[in-house]
């Protein structure tokens, strides 16, 4: 499997090889053209490829499933599951990156956000609850607003030295989809804002430092800073050869 994936990586790399945008697979495309890959998008491809789901399957699954199936398969989060799609989807994404070096799309703060994403994975109940009724909490206050034009004036600058601001913003889409993903409730939505602005300050954490600010949306869950959050578990990302 190490190896279909790493001819993947090297197909979509290559100006014949981009996948597929907006969709798993693109039906009329496959009708036309059935022995091609095309037709599907980077997660499409993984699923088709690696798992051996059927083109049918792929046309029928919701995308949610697939963001979940596809972390599965790659070892990685939900949040990077995410992040490769909302990549691939970019007029000029690069998806191969988002698994090979993700610094050049979140920024050098890269290490800490996949180590945030496979927390919020990780999350009990209680602890997801105990975020969303935290940042529900806070929703209303003037703080929020301040911290929140902060962090996103911190994570900008950041982006200027990764891949810019689209791709910025596709790592918080891709955080906040997660979080609201594990709570469809009220407490969750509140939750998932949260997260999208937590790795916006972890992304930013350098200037927020430089600023004397306190982080505000991190210690929702549970962490007073960056350097507190655990280390994503050893081997994610290896995908076992076949």
């Amino acid at each position: 499997m190490a190896t279909a994936l790493t001819d993947l990586l090297s197909r979509w790399d290559s100006n014949d090889g981009k996948p597929y945008k907006g969709s798993l697979i693109d039906w009329d495309a496959y009708e036309a053209n059935p022995d091609s890959i095309g037709c599907m998008c980077a997660q499409g491809q993984a699923l088709h490829v690696l798992a051996g789901w059927s083109p049918e399957k792929l046309r029928d699954t919701r995308q949610a499933v697939a963001d979940r199936e596809t972390a599965k398969l790659l070892n990685i989060s939900l949040s990077h599951a995410i992040l490769l799609r909302s990549v691939n989807d970019r007029v000029d994404g690069a998806p191969s990156i988002v698994l090979t070096d993700p610094a050049k799309v979140i920024g050098d703060q890269a290490d800490k956000i996949l180590d945030f994403w496979a927390y919020l994975d990780g999350m009990t109940a209680d602890q997801r609850d105990a975020a969303g009724a935290a940042a529900w909490a806070a929703a209303w206050a003037a703080a929020w607003a301040a911290a929140w034009d902060a962090a996103w004036a911190a994570a900008g600058d950041a982006a200027g030295d990764a891949a810019g601001d689209a791709a910025w913003a596709a790592a918080g889409d891709a955080a906040g989809d997660a979080a609201g993903a594990a709570a469809g409730d009220a407490a969750g939505d509140a939750a998932g804002a949260a997260a999208w602005y937590a790795v916006s300050e972890i992304m930013g954490s350098r200037l927020l430092r430089e600023q004397g600010r306190e982080f505000y949306f991190l210690p929702m869950f549970g962490f007073a800073s960056p350097d507190e959050i655990p280390a994503r578990p050893v081997g994610y990302g290896v995908v076992e050869a076949a």
